[in-house]
């Protein structure tokens, strides 16, 4: 039986406190900027101390308005302090991945891919010694892209146990133009984490698995018991815990 990981905001958790201890939820925690100018030691301790179960946890990053391949170097200076902001807690919590936006998007870097890789390849040479050294993984997610090429670039590059790829399936099924088996004969090698959640391709609705029209049967006989962590990014608790059954028929 395979036992996800569950997406919640830091700033929720306390909310559904109840069903996460009684559930014994592994977690992938999003700390968004204003978590990050707030969050104290302290905080991070007591939130370790209620989830005394010792749960697998994973982050989530921020990313608004952040670029880890900003070809403006102050931006990229920004979007590092506030990654490191999330090693900070790391240090403490020790999760086993942390997922980032790629933060590529075609029009915006003019259908210059290398201009994007160029910049993130400076971010990430001064991100990754420390993920390494927590043995903590970056998983670098994908969100705009239509294809995986820029991906697989980045991946090739470093070419690191600690630096792997966050496939996201509803961001696929919004934006991708290349098919599943594509994505997959590409990527498979470097996925560390893998994102679930449905849409109907209008909107990021982030919907339970198999409440919109992504081919999720078609995904997992794709990957064939792929060994990585399986995170729902469901947003309400009834799709999540109907997600995690779902999830749980078609990995048998």
């Amino acid at each position: 039986m395979i036992k996800p990981h569950i997406h919640i905001k830091y700033n929720k958790i306390y909310d559904y406190i109840n069903i996460i201890q009684e559930e014994k939820f592994n977690l992938e925690i999003y700390f968004n900027s204003d978590v990050l100018d707030k969050i104290k030691v302290e905080d991070i301790e007591k939130l370790r101390k209620n989830l005394n179960y010792e749960p697998s946890l994973s982050f989530h990053a921020p990313f608004m308005d952040l670029s880890p391949g900003a070809v403006d170097s102050r931006i990229r200076e920004i979007t590092l302090e506030r990654f490191n902001q999330v090693f900070d807690i790391a240090e403490i919590l020790n999760p086993v991945s942390i997922v980032f936006h790629s933060g590529y998007e075609k029009w915006k870097y003019a259908f210059k891919v290398e201009v994007w890789l160029e910049a993130s390849i400076k971010t990430w040479e001064r991100i990754l010694p420390r993920a390494e050294k927590l043995k903590t993984k970056i998983a670098v997610e994908n969100i705009f892209e239509e294809d995986p090429d820029n991906l697989k670039m980045l991946m090739k590059y470093f070419s690191s146990p600690y630096f792997g790829i966050c496939f996201d399936t509803g961001h696929f099924n919004l934006f991708s133009k290349k098919n599943i088996e594509e994505w997959l004969s590409s990527l498979n090698d470097y996925i560390i984490e893998i994102h679930l959640h449905d849409n109907n391709k209008n909107f990021d609705e982030h919907l339970s698995i198999g409440s919109g029209c992504f081919d999720f049967e078609k995904f997992f006989q794709l990957l064939k018991k792929k060994e990585c962590i399986y995170t729902i990014e469901a947003h309400n608790p009834e799709h999540v815990l109907k997600s995690i059954k779902r999830l749980n028929n078609l990995i048998k």
